[in-house]
């Protein structure tokens, strides 16, 4: 593995300890619904709308990871 990879991609810049800690915190949450959706859900669920449900959660769940991470371009 390549030592401080972001730095490496374009866009990408070093985070604060909050900035880190506040996106770690998002990502473990995100993990736990999709353990739950993964385990508890599996199956019992309407397929459709339990791919809608995780595509809008994934999307929910990434907006603000951007919105502290403010990567530049599009």
């Amino acid at each position: 593995m390549v030592d401080n990879q972001h730095r490496k991609i374009s866009g990408y810049r070093d985070f604060s300890e909050d900035e880190l800690a506040l996106i770690n915190d998002i990502k473990g949450v995100a993990a736990i619904v999709g353990q739950i959706f993964d385990g508890r859900l599996s199956g019992i669920a309407d397929p459709r709308w339990m791919a809608i449900a995780k595509t809008d959660l994934q999307k929910g769940f990434m907006a603000p990871i951007r919105a502290i991470a403010k990567p530049e371009g599009f």
